[in-house]
């Protein structure tokens, strides 16, 4: 499987009491496919995973691909503390057809190099899918080493890697050491140097409530080769990056995003907590000056 163009790791809406909101859920889904992205990721981080139980986590696969059908490729992701619960899921995630898996490294566990890769190699040889390996350091406090790497090319189905360290250096030696791997950008404010170094694929959660923006950057650098058009939508972009970044609220700022865009898309699930007025008033701020600035610039292009 070639990754190329916007995947959108999906929130996940939530009534005021914290149950699922399916008919917002299939909203989301429905506007982003209507937007034009290319893929479409569940129970990434953004979709708040670690929040929820077994089955509900095997509903929202279900309901995604009932909702998406053949129209997008549909990547499922495993992340879990136990190998065995991260194969659990990509076993379901097989059966119902899912096109491709996100594997992380284990939280909390901190494995190493060599367990990173065993534990990928075992969920690999359950489900014999496309996979795109999600390197986190942020979150899972250790990195997919060049172990890792190697140990993983027993298997061709490790097509691509979702790079998140914000390392310059990492990026540098992927794209060098690792061609066989694909690199997908998975730190939004270096898209454009991703895309310098050859990733196809952008894999950024904005993308739920500003679709056309990510794919305006996409479009510019990767399909067109126009990076003086591409830095100057990166420059309008920089500041909403900024705000999903400071202060820990991240989720809440993507989730009041598609708010904003018209689907409810509740609260997030404790311990997180909403936005408060302040946060919600600056983010609906850049939003529209980014889209103004960017919509200019399309403009001029044209």
């Amino acid at each position: 499987m070639r990754f190329e163009g916007i995947y959108t790791p999906v929130v996940t809406p939530y009534h005021d009491n914290h149950d699922i909101n399916e008919e917002a859920f299939a909203a989301v889904i429905e506007d982003l496919i209507s937007s034009g992205v290319h893929g479409l990721i569940i129970a990434g981080t953004t979709g708040e995973y670690y929040a929820q139980s077994l089955d509900e986590r095997f509903a929202l696969m279900a309901l995604a691909k009932e909702i998406i059908g053949a129209r997008l490729p549909l990547i499922v992701g495993t992340g879990a503390i136990r190998t065995e619960d991260s194969i659990l899921f990509a076993r379901e995630a097989k059966r119902l057809g899912a096109d491709a898996l996100l594997i992380a490294t284990p939280p909390y566990a901190y494995p190493t190099g060599r367990e990173i890769a065993l534990h990928a190699l075992a969920i690999d040889r359950e489900a014999n899918l496309p996979v795109m390996l999600y390197n986190y350091p942020g979150r899972m406090s250790v990195n997919m080493d060049e172990e890792t790497l190697d140990r993983i090319g027993r298997s061709p189905n490790f097509c691509a890697i979702k790079e998140s360290s914000g390392n310059p250096d990492r990026l540098h030696m992927l794209a060098r050491e690792y061609p066989h791997i694909a690199l997908s950008c998975g730190m939004d404010d270096q898209a454009l140097e991703f895309f310098a170094w050859g990733a196809r694929s952008w894999v950024c959660a904005g993308s739920n409530f500003a679709p056309e923006a990510h794919i305006a950057l996409y479009k510019s650098c990767v399909v067109d080769g126009d990076f003086t058009k591409g830095r100057r939508i990166m420059s309008a972009m920089l500041p909403l990056m900024r705000v999903l970044e400071q202060g820990g609220k991240f989720v809440q700022c993507i989730k009041h995003g598609v708010t904003l865009r018209g689907i409810d898309c509740g609260p997030p699930r404790r311990p997180l907590q909403p936005l408060n007025k302040q946060d919600k008033r600056e983010l609906a701020e850049v939003i529209r000056t980014m889209n103004r600035v960017i919509g200019q610039i399309e403009k001029e292009a044209k």
